[in-house]
């Protein structure tokens, strides 16, 4: 009986082919790597909307509202402050001539937490496997946050000009009136409380639906 040879390719053709292999896993991984960061919503300016497009993120702001007391509007028109929803910002570069000095803090994420912040609410919330780019950890945050402004600053807890205010200085900032003197912050916080209301005022268009989770949601 004859033996059966299988046919093997040129070491040379193998040799080819190589290059090709590894360019094929370096796209694939960078598309893989890049669909994990999700991208903004469409209209920043409806949250009913945002809700319609972002399907799990009517629940995780819920759950936010739910444990810490603030209201869905005013936690996602800080969230809008900060970030415009996008998953993975960071502060510009700050530069001295043509030299970079690094960034002006260290926030990141959705919520534009500090490092040492988002160590403090890790700590204190018990959310050990917390992400600033996951929408859910950041908007947990922010309503953490917002809880202890009303239990150290005695800020409302749906009060969202001054809840900005201390979102933005500080527990301690807000204490010393830092602001005091800081019309353009000022500006940015009535901003806040402005698009908070409009955010509510949607929300009581849409409210139900998204409670009963018809006509959006599969």
């Amino acid at each position: 009986m004859s033996q059966r040879v299988t046919p093997r390719l040129p070491l040379g053709a193998l040799r080819d082919e190589k290059p090709w292999l590894a360019i094929i896993t370096a796209v694939c991984f960078t598309l893989l790597a890049s669909g994990c960061v999700s991208s903004p919503p469409e209209n920043l300016d409806n949250l009913c909307k945002i809700f319609e497009e972002k399907d799990d993120w009517y629940e995780e702001a819920k759950a936010s509202a739910d444990k810490w007391g603030t209201s869905i509007p005013v936690l996602m028109a800080i969230i809008h402050q900060e970030s415009k929803f996008e998953a993975d910002i960071k502060p510009d570069f700050e530069w001295f001539l043509i030299v970079p000095l690094g960034r002006a803090s260290s926030a990141y994420g959705y919520s534009q937490a500090l490092d040492g912040t988002w160590d403090g609410y890790i700590k204190s919330s018990g959310n050990w496997g917390a992400d600033r780019d996951e929408f859910d950890d950041a908007i947990d945050f922010i309503g953490w946050y917002n809880a202890t402004s009303y239990r150290r600053n005695k800020i409302k807890r749906n009060d969202a000009y001054h809840l900005y205010l201390a979102y933005h200085e500080g527990h301690g900032g807000f204490e010393k009136r830092t602001f005091k003197n800081k019309a353009w912050l000022k500006k940015v916080a009535k901003k806040v409380s402005v698009r908070a209301t409009k955010y509510k005022k949607q929300y009581w268009g849409c409210a139900k639906m998204l409670k009963e989770d018809t006509g959006w949601f599969f």
